[in-house]
């Protein structure tokens, strides 16, 4: 019988464990069952947060920058760098994990930390940047990201407009000459599990804006203000794929920057390196924290599974929480989902006891997999 080689490749447990907590439980899980299996970890993410700690996990080098947070006031935000390639997550800067707790700013959070970090990674020599775009606390359609990067957005009376999506409907003027010209000569990769538009029904405001605090009344605000915004930096842009990404961040970057579009799992299993990893495993295992209808469009395991399905390797996953059927996971190129929920219904004491849960799992999977 062939030795099974494991290749664990899971995203975080949102709110519970990290995706290298999940790769150490489940590998410990494996190895209570068939001590001697050998196993490969490769933590990955799709682009939002976590996505710099995916690559710290497989090799890069972890970097950190003093940056405006999206109240204005400083944080710190990490970036990962390999040689001339840099990972930057924008929720480092400017996500939602910097509002104190039921605190929102939806009209004047502002992404002009990104653009520091951004500033920060060409600063180290990058050459190629991932931007990953994701968990952000913000609607300003990149403008502070760009200001950081030397933009100007002018009022009419030619004072630079306010922080926040909201101030940008009295914008009369976008000067971009100003902008860092080392972005000229960079490879800028838009990292993103979205394809929403800026605007509109399926755009930032009115899909993302109530997570970030915003009424019925400021969405409708965000959503002009950005209609504006757009009518100003480029007539019929404002539906490009990614636009909406992260409070429309994707805009900015694809519009002034140059940025081009990437689904971020995509782009990270390439950074990661998954590509020779999977070819040395016989089984593959992902997962994230809940396995959903959201799953299939562009997050992690859907991505890892699409990857070894073409392989033609099994793929197996853990999750906290299952709600898809059988059916939608063998299409995803799941063979079997192991939920924690199975093992404990209180949502509260699976995502507080999930380590444990989530080596009994794994445990399973080694019963089911490895030992037939």
């Amino acid at each position: 019988m062939e030795t099974a080689r494991v290749l664990v490749a899971a995203d975080k447990f949102k709110g519970s464990l990290t995706a290298v907590q999940v790769a150490e439980r489940v590998t410990a899980g494996l190895r209570r069952v068939v001590p001697g299996v050998r196993v490969e970890t490769l933590p990955v993410a799709d682009g939002g947060d976590g996505t710099v700690a995916a690559a710290v996990a497989a090799g890069f080098e972890r970097r950190e920058a003093r940056v405006t947070g999206p109240l204005g006031d400083p944080v710190t935000a990490a970036y990962a760098l390999s040689g001339s390639t840099a990972v930057v997550e924008m929720a480092e800067a400017s996500g939602l994990q910097h509002l104190p707790d039921g605190v929102f700013a939806p009209l004047t959070a502002t992404t002009y930390g990104s653009g520091e970090l951004l500033l920060a990674a060409l600063g180290a020599g990058a050459k190629t940047i991932v931007f990953g775009v994701g968990g952000s606390a913000t609607t300003d359609g990149g403008a502070g990201m760009l200001a950081a990067l030397g933009a100007r957005f002018l009022d009419a009376e030619g004072k630079p407009v306010g922080p926040g999506g909201g101030p940008l409907a009295e914008l009369a003027e976008a000067d971009l000459s100003g902008l860092d010209p080392r972005l000229a000569d960079i490879d800028l990769v838009l990292a993103s599990d979205v394809d929403n538009p800026l605007t509109g029904p399926k755009g930032a405001p009115e899909v993302y804006g109530r997570q970030k605090g915003a009424s019925e009344e400021d969405i409708a605000v965000l959503d002009a203000a950005l209609a504006h915004y757009a009518s100003i930096l480029g007539p019929d842009t404002a539906a490009l794929p990614g636009a909406g990404a992260a409070g429309g961040i994707g805009y900015g970057a694809l519009v002034a920057l140059g940025a081009r579009f990437r689904p971020g799992i995509e782009v990270m299993l390439d950074v990661l390196g998954f590509a020779p990893a999977l070819a040395r495993a016989t089984l593959v295992i992902t997962g994230e924290g809940s396995l959903d209808e959201q799953t299939l469009h562009g997050k992690a395991p859907a991505g890892v599974a699409a990857a070894a399905r073409a392989a033609g390797i099994e793929v197996v996953a853990v999750c906290g929480r299952l709600a898809l059927p059988p059916e939608a996971l063998e299409k995803a190129g799941i063979r079997r989902a192991y939920a924690l929920a199975e093992l404990e219904p209180d949502p509260a004491v699976s995502m507080a006891q999930a380590g444990p849960l989530l080596e009994r799992a794994a445990e399973s999977i080694a019963r089911d997999f490895l030992l037939r």
